[in-house]
């Protein structure tokens, strides 16, 4: 990534999808995109899904954006999949035919792959509701920030059917322990009780503690190199499921290509002299 990326490379919106239920904001290397449903707390339907999957394309294409904050309107991250839409189903298969309602949901799941793997720094603040899918998302954070009142949760079967795509991501950072638990009783977990189960970092009493950690995690985060960035949160990733020497190999040969760009060798030298590398810069 292009370490010098800063406002003066920022690329237009336009070149950004339009979205009907997304809010997108732009500030220097920092993009915030807003779930924007709020009159169903922000609940998600295909068109969202699918909008969230064009933006995380984009994100991934975008060298000049260093962090993406994910939010949701309304006092609400997400209150998972629209109850409304999904009752209104198209007509079932042909016997020996492919429902037609699979793919955009595995398509959702696809798309929670892409902001796992985002080599930017994510981040959700979160207060309401964060369950099925909204939960799927914050679990695919690298930073979470919550407002000690926000419920996280995977209550579908007490609607008769199952959280689907976000299974693997919410096991891998909650355990299989909890999850299991809450899969089983449709439980809720607060802003406390996801911060002691690993899914939160920072738990608040109120929106502007929020802000208050969300602008010193930015700024924590436009101290560090964005090729490093993407590079350890790569390996950090694989570690959860590669064989060890195998993640040994990739670490050595990917640290020693670092320490043979322009980037390292300035950031040393800013070190030993006791001053800023080019990159560190404010959001």
């Amino acid at each position: 990534m292009d370490v010098s990326a800063g406002p003066h490379m920022m690329l237009a919106m336009s070149d950004y999808p339009e979205c009907e239920t997304l809010l997108l904001r732009r500030q220097g290397w920092r993009l915030e995109v807003t779930l924007n449903r709020p009159e169903t707390r922000n609940a998600l339907t295909h068109q969202m899904m699918r909008e969230i999957g064009a933006v995380v394309d984009r994100v991934a294409d975008d060298e000049t954006v260093r962090a993406l904050v994910l939010r949701g309107a309304g006092g609400h991250f997400s209150a998972g999949g629209d109850v409304n839409f999904m009752t209104d189903l198209p007509p079932p298969p042909a016997p020996g035919q492919v429902d037609p309602l699979v793919e955009p949901y595995r398509y959702f799941g696809d798309v929670l792959v892409k902001l796992n793997h985002l080599p930017q720094a994510v981040i959700a603040v979160v207060e309401g509701n964060a369950v099925g899918g909204g939960f799927g998302m914050v679990c695919c954070s690298d930073v979470v920030i919550v407002l000690e009142k926000a419920t996280f949760g995977i209550p579908e079967a007490r609607l008769g059917f199952i959280p689907s795509q976000i299974i693997p991501f919410i096991v891998r950072r909650a355990g299989s322990a909890t999850i299991r638990r809450l899969a089983v009783t449709a439980q809720r977990l607060s802003g406390r009780e996801a911060l002691a189960h690993g899914i939160a970092h920072y738990c608040c009493e109120t929106p502007e503690q929020a802000e208050a950690i969300l602008n010193d995690v930015l700024v924590e985060i436009g101290q560090c190199e964005p090729s490093a960035i993407a590079t350890v949160k790569r390996l950090v990733l694989a570690a959860e499921d590669t064989p060890v020497d195998a993640v040994l190999d990739d670490a050595a040969q990917s640290l020693v290509d670092l320490l043979r760009t322009s980037e390292a060798r300035e950031g040393m030298a800013a070190f030993l002299e006791k001053r800023p590398p080019p990159w560190a810069n404010s959001t």
